[in-house]
């Protein structure tokens, strides 16, 4: 029987033991938090990334390392990979890490992005604001998700404000986009170079976490066939192998890279039910080696995620089409505690399911964006 390590031990981590299960395959996961809620369904190691000799009992234990979340330190990363394989890479994580090194590589592969500068003082970010002009964003290179380490510039008099915010740490500036939507590719390569990707999914966002999530997003062919294939080649730049996001923003009929997520990602969620391999299945099989599955889609579907607390579980479980994840995890505001995904062959049946659902949950203003996308409004 196989074991996969991971470093982390949230709820992807979590999802991705209950996708294992039926395969056969064992989970070890290493977080420095005794009450990781992957430790609910996986063996739980409690321990510091710097405990060198934890992660070497680690690394030992299992047949491969992957990890839940790009935060880990890429170095920890490494060090495991001395004694284990680690798939993604560590040199893919280093690079989703940085916000500037993942920029500049979008760059390289033709992928446009938004205009960017890197800030390491407060006259390189008056520069920079004379560069690119305002609105903009400030954000940390690193150590920033969910709208963390962030701060939008609305003009010139936000430059002081935004630096003793931020400032004492290597930063990048970016301007700001008002893109006509967000989407992102769901891609998994194998070991054996195998490149899949799911629909494109389209996303909306609240206070900079991901809030909903639809599949299939209604972009016209050739802007879907572009995105793939900046997706493929990204992953064979990087020799990756396992499951990534790549966040884009659509802005006057074109794209922009926004992000990569090194990691099964928020808005795939919706490949549980919605998908015919889930995006954490596939995870599972790209790390060992194994085939991997078809990324074909069942049906129409719409992820909503809940943040901070969960609602009633039975308005949810008695509504046609629905399917309820809570993820274990301890109320608290900003907290990805649970989603829930609707899925549904008709899309019609989708709309009144979801209005039914927002009505019934009092989730009105989640699911109006996704409403209004699904009529063509």
């Amino acid at each position: 029987m196989n074991t996969i390590g991971v470093l982390g031990g949230g709820q992807l981590a979590r999802m991705l033991a209950l996708a294992g299960a039926p395969l056969g395959v064992r989970f070890r996961v290493l977080d420095q938090n005794p009450d990781a809620c992957a430790g609910q369904v996986a063996s739980l190691v409690v321990a510091d990334y710097a405990d060198e000799p934890a992660l070497a009992a680690f690394a030992d234990s299992v047949d491969v390392v992957t990890f839940d979340f790009e935060n880990v330190p890429a170095w920890a990363a490494q060090a495991v990979a001395a004694r284990v394989p680690v798939y993604p890479n560590p040199g893919a994580l280093a690079v989703a890490q940085d916000r500037l090194a993942e920029k500049t590589l979008f760059e390289t592969l033709g992928l446009a992005t938004p205009d960017f500068a890197a800030v390491d003082t407060r006259a390189d970010l008056a520069a920079a604001v004379a560069r690119i002009g305002t609105p903009s964003v400030l954000k940390t290179r690193r150590l920033g998700y969910d709208g963390k380490g962030q701060w939008r510039l609305r003009s010139t008099t936000d430059i002081d404000a935004a630096w003793q915010a931020l400032g004492g740490v290597p930063l990048v500036l970016e301007r700001f986009v008002p893109f006509e939507r967000e989407i992102s590719v769901i891609a998994v390569r194998g070991r054996d170079g195998d490149f899949r990707t799911w629909p494109l999914t389209r996303n909306w966002h609240r206070d900079g976490i991901l809030s909903a999530s639809l599949a299939p997003d209604a972009a016209d062919a050739a802007l879907a066939n572009e995105a793939f294939m900046v997706a493929r080649r990204l992953a064979e730049h990087l020799d990756y192998v396992g499951v990534f996001a790549l966040e884009l923003f659509v802005e006057d009929g074109r794209l922009l890279g926004n992000e990569m997520a090194p990691r099964v990602h928020n808005s795939g969620h919706w490949t549980i039910e919605g998908a015919e391999t889930s995006q954490f299945e596939n995870h599972v099989r790209a790390v060992l080696g194994w085939p991997l599955g078809s990324t074909t889609l069942r049906a129409p579907s719409v992820m909503l995620n809940f943040v901070g607390a969960l609602p009633e579980a039975t308005p949810v479980l008695s509504q046609p089409g629905a399917h309820w994840h809570d993820y274990g995890k301890s109320p608290r505001v900003g907290r990805k505690v649970g989603h829930t995904t609707i899925s549904l062959p008709s899309p019609m049946g989708l709309v009144a399911a979801l209005e039914s659902l927002g009505e019934r949950i009092d989730r009105r203003e989640q699911v109006a964006p996704v409403l209004a996308a699904l009529s063509g409004s």
